[in-house]
């Protein structure tokens, strides 16, 4: 699995599990836990980009050494 793959992988991973807090925090009236959650969906969010930007760079690399072949 590629760099970006697992980045994108463990931010879908966190968004998913920062919901569940979130919304299990709502639920229960426990503040923390829905603090926690809200840190898990951001950091989700900034793996998923950053997954997308190595993408990014990895097929304009590709491109460019086709280019010059």
């Amino acid at each position: 699995m590629s760099g970006a793959t697992a980045d994108r992988t463990e931010g879908a991973w966190d968004k998913t599990k920062g919901t569940v807090k979130e919304e299990l925090g709502k639920a229960t009236d426990n503040e923390r836990l829905e603090r926690e959650g809200q840190v898990d969906r951001a950091k989700g969010k900034v793996e998923t980009v950053k997954g997308k930007t190595k993408q990014a760079v990895e097929n304009v690399k590709d491109a460019v050494d086709e280019a010059t072949d």
